[in-house]
């Protein structure tokens, strides 16, 4: 036998002891277990002051309780892989890891350097200070950080338009604007401020870096096609720079150039789909550059020029200058810190999950923020993660943030040892190598594939897209961005304002009310409407709540209701157990709902509200406005008694000598009518007469009975 428990709320109402229609006796009553449903005092401390300042306490409570290791952990955290490190087997593949990467990101720097319209030893010393920085203050343990192509393009494009490329100060401001960088990851960090990256959707990164990767390989087209091409984050610039200087074009550096690059996505290609060559993906940058020299050594093209002196040595300690640009970089550098948190932090968590350790995004902010810091003081431009570089960091085994001190090794030998054989190198070898580096790295970027998985989930996410890449390659980095974030945004305070509504009906043979769209065969009942709201409520979605509500109140589909038949809705039951917040607006609109369903002769019913929302509404008077006796623990149990108060009415509605409408009030009515409920087995039946009865008190009867 199954028994189905009333709330308290249901107090006033009496059940039959025996079925209708039927000769066979219930068993004996039975006492019934009340499921309290508390209802908060107004004066409860469970404040939103009292409840931040617990959240202080126990914030305090924590640090307290932390050992001298836990705070060295917080402060360092890779002590966390110093106290644990296995020598015998981890040194070995971090050695190697660390060896790849650092091969790989010599040439990557010098590329990404030109990129940005600096001279090739800026993105050596960027790839140099920042490392063993982010292996000391970053949690990632995979992780390669250095210059990347995106930021470098930033770079370009912003700084290009305040001072020219040759001039010192184009420099000075590339340098200032990593300390800027670094100050806002590290205050991000501080402040916890992490969270904030959420409401970016990832359809809006992927346009972006898609978009953003075309601009990128076009911007690199004047070193294979061997003239001048407009400087332009912009796609039409460059293709229309490029068409008008078509006459001319050069044969030698574009077949160098396309030798080079069709041999670096060979190299990749190998690399990434046969474990065994993985060591070609690593070399493949470095194998570039001996080839291009190698060819225009052996060609002796007519005019052949060498790319000159490069500084030898590890960078001077120097403090960045250009202080007074500061104010006017202050929007590029929170984009570039945007940009660069997003692409580090993303792969920084996979890496983790891949590896099976925890990764805390606001220690990554402040890790990357120190890195950039320290950096700028050692003439080093804004750095973050490589997507390119990290996936060769994982895929060669790379354990512990040793392989990133070993990349830094790598990088002062590089500084104190091989600069002076860069300048032997023919420039046009060097630059064609260069850009096939840049553009076999960003070629990767192109993300179409998410194009199309977004066109075949959600229509939503592929619009974000294409309106993200569009706006990048058409309108500038920049606002491809903003617009990017933008849309973003405004999708999800549309969903915010729009929340889902449903309406629930009982499943067969189950107490469980569920969506009657999701669940054809549940069944609702004549004279209840019963609305689950799937998200908080405030003054940005009450309206729509409210206007839904009256829909459903009008727009009842009569062919699954059950019960005693009314011709028109009499209670509407709000489910509110996936409502986690209320505010002040909205419990306002709910008094006007109320005093509007009451003109009407409709009441409603509050089911399971969660503690924070029964307290404002207790708070707000809201809970007496209704009546405590209208709130329930579960749906099932206000339809019980919503179901004994449509028999009710329509009983009155059927006396021989009904009362008028305009000298009782709707409650009264119901308190008027008393007694001659039928069971609640027979209420859900339709059953239109009812079966003898005693009255019984509600507490010690079960409200349905279910043979077993």
């Amino acid at each position: 036998m199954e028994i189905t428990y009333a709330s308290p709320s249901s107090q006033n109402l009496s059940s039959s002891s025996q079925r209708s229609s039927s000769n066979v006796s219930m068993p004996a009553a039975r006492p019934v277990k009340v499921i309290p449903l508390q209802h908060p005092e107004t004066t409860s401390s469970s404040s939103a002051a009292s409840s931040f300042g617990a959240s202080v306490s126990k914030r305090i409570g924590n640090f307290k309780r932390m050992t001298w290791i836990q705070w060295i952990e917080t402060f360092l955290p890779c002590s966390r892989w110093i106290r644990t490190y296995k020598w015998r087997e981890y040194f070995q593949v971090d050695l190697m890891a660390g060896t790849t990467v650092g091969i790989m990101l010599v040439p990557q720097a010098m590329s990404y350097a030109k990129l940005a319209g600096l001279q090739p030893i800026y993105g050596l010393y960027s790839g140099f200070v920042p490392i063993f920085v982010y292996a000391i203050f970053g949690s990632s343990r995979q992780l390669a950080i250095g210059p990347v192509a995106l930021v470098s393009l930033l770079v370009s494009n912003v700084l290009g338009g305040i001072a020219d490329s040759s001039d010192e100060s184009y420099t000075e401001l590339a340098i200032l604007l990593a300390l800027m960088v670094g100050i806002f990851e590290s205050i991000m960090g501080l402040l916890r401020l992490g969270w904030l990256i959420r409401f970016i959707s990832h359809a809006v990164i992927s346009g972006f870096t898609t978009a953003s990767a075309i601009v990128i390989a076009l911007s690199q087209a004047k070193y294979f096609l061997g003239y001048d091409v407009a400087r332009s984050s912009k796609i039409v610039p460059l293709i229309k720079s490029i068409i008008l200087g078509a006459d001319k074009f050069s044969w030698p550096p574009f077949l160098v150039g396309s030798i080079i690059l069709a041999i670096l996505l060979i190299m990749k290609q190998l690399g990434k789909s046969r474990k065994y060559l993985r060591f070609l993906r690593a070399a493949g940058p470095l194998t570039g550059v001996v080839l291009g020299t190698t060819i225009v050594k052996i060609y002796h093209p007519p005019s052949i020029t060498l790319v000159g002196d490069i500084p030898q040595g590890l960078p001077n300690f120097s403090i960045p200058k250009s202080f007074e640009c500061a104010m006017s970089l202050i929007p590029t550098a929170i984009l570039i810190t945007g940009v660069a948190i997003l692409e580090s932090v993303g792969i920084a968590k996979a890496l983790a999950a891949k590896n099976g350790y925890e990764l805390d995004s606001n220690q990554e902010l402040f890790g990357l923020g120190v890195a950039n810091i320290l950096g700028s003081f050692f003439s080093a431009y804004p750095t973050t993660g490589s997507f390119s570089r990290s996936a060769v960091n994982h895929e060669s085994g790379a354990k512990t943030g040793l392989s990133g001190v070993i990349t830094g090794i790598i990088m002062a030998c590089a500084l104190l040892f091989m600069t002076p054989l860069f300048e032997h190198i023919p420039q046009v070898s060097y630059q064609c190598a260069l850009a096939a580096i840049v553009v076999s790295a960003v070629m990767g970027l192109v993300d179409y594939d998410e194009a199309i998985f977004l066109w075949h989930v959600d229509k939503k996410d592929f619009l974000l897209w294409t309106i993200t890449s569009i706006t990048t390659l058409f309108l500038g980095i920049e606002i491809g961005v903003l617009v990017g974030v933008g849309a973003s945004l405004a999708f999800v305070i549309h969903e915010s304002a729009n929340p889902h509504i449903a309406i629930l009906g009982r499943l067969p043979g189950t107490t469980v009310y569920r969506n009657t769209q999701q669940y054809p065969e549940a069944y609702t009942y004549h004279g209840i409407v019963i609305v689950r709201i799937d998200a908080p409520i405030y003054f940005a979605n009450i309206s729509f709540l409210k206007d839904r509500l009256r829909e459903y109140e009008v727009d009842v589909d009569r062919s699954t209701r059950r019960g005693p038949e009314v011709e028109r809705i009499y209670f509407v039951i709000l489910e509110m157990a996936p409502v986690t917040y209320i505010d002040s607006s909205a419990v306002q609109a709910l008094k006007d709902l109320y005093q509007e369903y009451k003109s009407r002769d409709i009441q409603i019913a509050i089911s399971n509200p969660n503690h924070e929302v029964l307290l404002t509404l207790s708070k707000s008077g809201v809970v007496d406005l209704i009546g405590k006796e209208w709130y329930f623990v579960r749906a099932h149990d206000a339809v019980q008694v919503c179901l004994q108060h449509v028999q009710s009415l329509k009983e009155t509605a059927n006396a021989p000598y009904p009362l008028p409408d305009d000298k009782l009030s709707f409650l009264q009515r119901l308190l008027k009518s008393r007694g001659e409920d039928l069971s609640i087995a027979e209420l859900e039946s339709g059953a239109q007469r009812p079966p003898d009865f005693k009255d019984t008190d509600p507490k010690l009867e079960p409200l349905l009975y279910r043979k077993s």
